[in-house]
């Protein structure tokens, strides 16, 4: 019986994709739990689905011996501690393309909104002002857009931009090839230089800290717009304050903060409150019926495929091994140190208990290799328990 523990509320389309498959146990809890309850939750589970509040780190996982794979049913994994889950034989999935059109839609809507200076006029009314002036309000038609980091999102932002008239430009760390008539740009402050608006789709981590920082932000286009819908330690929030005080920047819409709240009642602690000319939101980019029933089914599928297959294709940290239908009378799935000599190690064990190899898939990863074995021959508990006790072993089961 495998039992799947779920957090944070994730869309029932995953307990639907479990359940067509037969798998009942499934537990689901509606939103993140703290450390102590969470490691009670993850007792005796075998597949984990989370979203972004959940965090796995080292001592979880090592608490958490019938792991067998984590879903992240988002785009991001950073809140896994990914080498441990590997040195576990624990490989992790995610939703790396179920919500790009949601995320692209809400970026494309905030342009559009803050160069007609929607949220200001929107706020005066509110307040008692009938403020019919067209100073500062453009249409999006001819401006351009510039998109540092191009990538899924990055990339359909810009196909939505140009269908809206917009001229568009990117900068990306790695060459990509340009969809419709978008232009790579060789240089950030140029792009910074020419852009009307300016979108992050950029990754967290050390290499994209504070990118729009005092001098970045300096560079951008008099009267420009910044959005952020990525990571919220890619733009100096005090840096972004200064230049929209100052009238540098016309505007801007962030999604994600350096610091978020914990909790719906919490507010969000931020020098952009109040600003009138700032769309600020609670890192919803991604958060649409069509995006997360689109997450819940595609994280789940990954899932139940490791489990009924073996296959990691999509693993974010593990070695990738495709699907391939079962060849012999069992498959075992093996994941060893990578050693010299593992794989006739692993061999030879399998031939003194009659096993016949009859098909095997091998990838590596750093320290570590997985193998699926198709074999012909009786596996039974006293096959699997020598294999698991072998000093090379990290984890074997079977399917």
């Amino acid at each position: 019986m495998t039992r799947i523990v779920l957090f944070e509320n994730i869309h029932p389309s995953a307990k639907e994709v479990f359940a067509a498959a037969g798998f009942d146990d499934v537990v689901a809890h509606a939103s993140s739990l703290p450390p102590d309850a969470l490691r009670e939750a993850l007792r005796g589970a075998n597949l984990v689905g989370i979203r972004s509040r959940t965090h796995l780190d080292a001592a979880l996982l090592s608490d958490a011996p019938d792991l067998r794979a984590i879903g992240c049913f988002c785009i991001g994994t950073n809140q896994v501690d990914l080498d441990t889950a590997m040195l576990h034989g624990v490989p992790v999935f995610n939703a790396p393309f179920s919500n790009t059109r949601s995320v692209a839609e809400m970026v494309l809507g905030e342009a559009i909104l803050l160069l007609r200076r929607i949220p200001e006029k929107n706020d005066r009314v509110h307040h008692g002002h009938w403020d019919k002036t067209a100073d500062g309000a453009f249409e999006a038609r001819g401006k351009t857009l510039g998109i540092i980091g191009y990538g899924n999102i990055g990339s359909q932002v810009g196909t939505l931009a140009e269908a809206a008239g917009m001229r568009v430009i990117f900068h990306d760390v790695e060459a990509k090839l340009p969809l419709g008539n978008a232009r790579a740009s060789t240089a950030l402050k140029k792009l910074l230089a020419q852009s009307d608006v300016v979108t992050l789709h950029v990754p967290g981590g050390k290499a994209t800290r504070n990118i729009m920082d005092a001098s970045t932000i300096a560079a951008m286009k008099p009267g420009a717009i910044l959005i952020n819908a990525s990571r919220g330690t890619v733009v100096d929030i005090d840096a972004l304050h200064d230049a929209l005080e100052s009238g540098h920047l016309s505007g801007a819409a962030i999604d994600v903060f350096p610091t978020e709240p914990k909790s719906a009642n919490e507010p969000l602690d931020s020098p952009l409150i109040g600003m009138r000319n700032v769309i600020l939101t609670p890192h919803i980019g991604g958060s649409t019926q069509e995006s997360q029933e689109n997450i819940g089914r595609e994280v789940a599928e990954k899932l139940l495929r490791f489990v009924l297959s073996g296959t990691t294709k999509g693993a974010v940290n593990f070695p990738e091994i495709p699907y391939q239908e079962i060849a012999g009378t069992a498959r075992i799935l093996h994941v060893h140190r990578n050693l010299p000599g593992a794989m006739g190690t692993l061999s030879n064990l399998m031939a003194e208990h009659g096993l016949n190899i009859v098909s095997q898939q091998l990838q590596t990863r750093g320290p570590i290799g997985y193998v699926i074995s198709d074999v012909e021959g009786k596996v039974d508990d006293t096959v699997v328990s020598v294999l698991r006790a072998h000093p090379i072993t990290v984890r074997c089961d079977l399917v």
